[in-house]
């Protein structure tokens, strides 16, 4: 079963009722009448479909479905659920009595409502470190020597979190020996671990290496950002053996050629599989649940529409209950819309991080820290619930 949020925008419904000074007993259940959803259903059998429909429409909700459905010339449709927050909750009990895959249904509504009981306005800032001379924005390289200056400077503009890696993986990028990477980011690893850099900021070693990640999350590193999105049981292994979180990052091919022509049925779709097999292979090689991220992988084996229906739909990856990283920083998404070199990049970049902090993003990847806590400051103040 896969349910995909279509709905445009959530207002902030309990700051409507607190300025028409209405009774806090009433904000919970008013609030959630006040929202409505769009939930596109696919591949529902349509026998479940008709009966979906009667049960909407009898809590005041309704069902969008192909004309087919009423006379089950088809087995499966498509559909949309149109309701508001209390409907989906009554569905969400009511379906698991029904037949024709409607319990799955129920289950999904549920994980749905769980996602969204609570959002997120507090979103996290992970700045990006480069120990290498081939990233593709020269203005994230740095040098050993400046490393320790650079993250101090970050911490002060608004980073939670640092990456930090030493290979590029950008578009034709070719991959370097184990033994190369970890001359490049050892020194790095060893200098922040030796000043206890980790007890002022989170750090996350961006690498797809079993020996790097190993070191990295021995040496006072938290967080293993994985852009092969633990394909590699090797990783899987080392960051459950050190405890550590891992951002489970999608992405089709490999960097080298991984935007020769990437193609998709359905990239939303395919993304989540993704994420569901990954979650799940994770929790069998012992990392928890609640230390994994998950990352769509903009820009990783992407056209730009597959990247812009990927933030589009981003809340529908909220139902895993998992934080939500997003990093389009200076990416040639940007490029595609409107021809900017990358230093002129960083209004594209603000434009679409609010996009995403708007979809349910709830971390940032980012190379200008301080432009992004401007950004995210304002963007809070418009979504603050009073007390």
């Amino acid at each position: 079963m896969f349910i995909r949020d279509i709905t445009e925008l959530e207002k902030n419904s309990l700051n409507i009722l607190k300025e028409l000074n209405v009774d806090k007993g009433g904000h919970s259940i008013l609030s959630r009448k006040m929202k409505t959803y769009l939930l596109y259903i696919s591949d529902l059998n349509v026998f479940g479909a008709n009966i979906l429909k009667q049960d909407a429409l009898s809590i005041g909700a309704d069902l969008a479905v192909p004309k087919d459905t009423i006379t089950c010339s088809v087995k499966k449709v498509d559909v949309i659920l149109i309701a508001t927050y209390r409907q989906l909750e009554t569905l969400s009990k009511k379906e698991l009595a029904q037949p024709f895959g409607l319990k799955d249904v129920a289950k999904e509504l549920k994980n749905f409502l769980k996602a969204y009981k609570y959002q997120d306005f507090d979103p996290t800032l992970m700045g990006v470190m480069n120990i290498n001379s081939n990233s593709f924005f020269e203005d994230s390289r740095f040098l050993e020597s400046k490393s320790l200056e650079t993250a101090e400077k970050m911490i002060i503009d608004g980073a939670k979190i640092i990456d930090i890696g030493a290979v590029s993986t950008q578009p034709n990028s070719q991959n370097v020996s184990e033994d190369e990477e970890f001359k490049r980011i050892k020194g790095v690893i060893d200098l922040f671990y030796a000043q206890k850099i980790y007890e002022k900021v989170e750090l996350s070693i961006d690498s797809f290496t079993p020996k790097i990640i190993d070191y990295a999350l021995s040496h006072g590193f938290s967080i293993a950002n994985d852009v092969t999105g633990l394909r590699n049981d090797e990783v899987a292994k080392v960051i459950a053996k050190n405890g550590g979180k891992v951002i489970i990052m999608h992405m089709q091919g490999v960097p080298a050629t991984m935007q020769n022509n990437p193609e998709y049925s359905d990239v939303v779709r395919e993304v989540y599989r993704y994420f569901q097999e990954m979650i799940e292979k994770g929790k069998r090689f012992g990392i928890k649940e609640d230390n994994m991220i998950l990352d769509i992988g903009i820009g990783f084996g992407k056209t730009l529409n597959h990247n812009i229906a990927l933030l589009q739909s981003l809340k529908t990856f909220a139902t895993f209950g998992l934080p939500l990283l997003v990093g389009v920083s200076r990416k040639s998404l940007i490029d595609h819309i409107i021809p900017t070199p990358i230093k002129e990049r960083l209004p594209g970049t603000l434009a679409l991080h609010q996009k995403a902090l708007e979809n349910g993003a709830s971390i940032l990847r980012v190379h200008d820290v301080r432009e992004h806590r401007q950004m995210v400051e304002i963007w809070k103040a418009f979504h603050k619930v009073g007390d």
